[in-house]
């Protein structure tokens, strides 16, 4: 056994714990934009851990993509189309997805001038482009 196996699963575990207050908290909205790529990024580490016979550290990463998973579906923010429910559908959640990427992109290409108002719905983005221009 690898002592570099309990390091990495002992990391995994902080992680763990440091999310669960943002799973726990109701009012919490982490954007599509964050959690997606962070639950695959824990899915992808499991997969290379298990591949290496890293079996403590796999766990780890395996628990911490549930994690990020559980945050991305009830910690989403609520989508303009579905106000009462914060998952929404499928397509709902994509392209909540996609409106926070674009709203990073734009906020990066401009140099951080264009003010970051995320969890808004299609009208506005017409208008955060216009100011961009």
């Amino acid at each position: 056994m690898m002592w570099q196996d309990f390091i990495f699963m002992i990391g995994s575990s902080l992680s763990i714990v440091f999310l669960a207050p943002t799973l726990r908290d109701t009012d919490a909205q982490v954007p599509l934009a964050t959690s997606a790529p962070s639950m695959i990024i824990g899915g992808v580490y499991a997969f290379t851990f298990a591949t290496l016979g890293m079996t403590f550290s796999a766990a780890g990463a395996l628990a911490a993509c549930f994690m990020w998973t559980l945050i991305s579906f009830f910690r989403a923010p609520r989508s303009p189309y579905n106000q009462s429910h914060a998952v929404g559908s499928l397509r709902d959640r994509f392209e909540l997805f996609c409106l926070d990427a674009q709203y990073w992109v734009n906020r990066k290409r401009h140099r951080n001038s264009i003010p970051l108002d995320s969890y808004v719905s299609a009208d506005t983005t017409s208008s955060i482009a216009s100011q961009a221009e």
